[in-house]
């Protein structure tokens, strides 16, 4: 129900992505589990059980960012309750979760140029391929597994379905062009990587091992595409790199990019 509610009626429609309809229904489930436990009413809630579960998330030592996600599956979970006419009620209207006191460019910092290439150098051609797709293309982990041979063409990649469900066109380095033409001559027409995010996870995990780097997960190679490119070219253009729709998103990578501080403490 929730899930063909935000389907009709929500700000995606027809692009809900699959990730965030796990998300959703996990976190619905989440909150059924709790209301099971705390005897809370679902269809007749009191109007403290929304900021209760709130605070119940964040002492299980859930990061700022899951307890958002768990609470936006909660309100999706009301929303869809009130169209269907089950309650008038939603008790988490007024809930907020607790500000998060870590900065932005203090969590999950991206690999360090030198992990990266310790990577590249301990990867064999598929991984070398998805490792470049996110480092050099600044891919998401999602949007690199979905990616086909026909969405290369030459100097460019076409993300079909990005953030949003959106299309864009991303640039293509050199060293992952030469990377996609070696891997293109063992592999047929089809997806270029496939696979899913679990096995993609493990086998980063695998290669970091191997590489003696520490594991960081894909989204740090995105992270290390932005800085760079924020660093070289510049706020506008990292953001169009990565397709980011605000420039806003994108200050983050100009914080990690910027040594200035770091420099001038040497000389002291």
């Amino acid at each position: 129900m929730t899930e063909a509610h935000t389907y009709l009626y929500g700000a995606a429609g027809g692009a809900l992505s699959p990730r965030t309809a796990r998300a959703y229904r996990e976190g619905v489930g989440k909150f059924l589990q709790h209301a099971e436990h705390a005897g809370v009413s679902v269809i007749r809630p009191d109007r403290d059980d929304g900021p209760l579960y709130a605070r119940t998330l964040e002492t299980q030592g859930l990061t700022p960012s899951s307890v958002r996600v768990n609470l936006a599956a909660a309100r999706a979970l009301y929303r869809a309750l009130r169209w269907a006419g089950v309650t008038a009620l939603d008790p988490f209207s007024d809930t907020k979760a607790a500000k998060d006191r870590t900065a932005a460019w203090d969590k999950r910092q991206p690999y360090s140029h030198a992990e990266v290439q310790a990577l590249l150098t301990a990867a064999g051609p598929r991984d070398r391929v998805l490792l470049l797709l996110c480092a050099h293309g600044g891919l998401r982990i999602s949007e690199a597994l979905a990616l086909t041979w026909a969405d290369c063409e030459g100097d460019l990649l076409i993300v079909q379905h990005g953030k949003g469900g959106k299309l864009r066109r991303v640039a293509v380095s050199g060293s992952l062009r030469a990377a996609l033409a070696a891997w293109r001559e063992e592999t047929v027409d089809g997806a270029v990587i496939g696979s899913t995010q679990t096995a993609a996870r493990e086998r980063l995990r695998r290669l970091c091992v191997r590489a003696s780097v520490t594991y960081k997960g894909w989204h740090a190679l995105r992270h290390y595409a932005g800085t760079r490119a924020a660093a070289q070219l510049g706020l506008e253009t990292a953001a169009q790199h990565l397709g980011h729709a605000s420039i806003e998103t994108t200050r983050v990578y100009a914080k990690w990019a910027d040594t200035s501080l770091k420099d001038a403490l040497k000389g002291w």
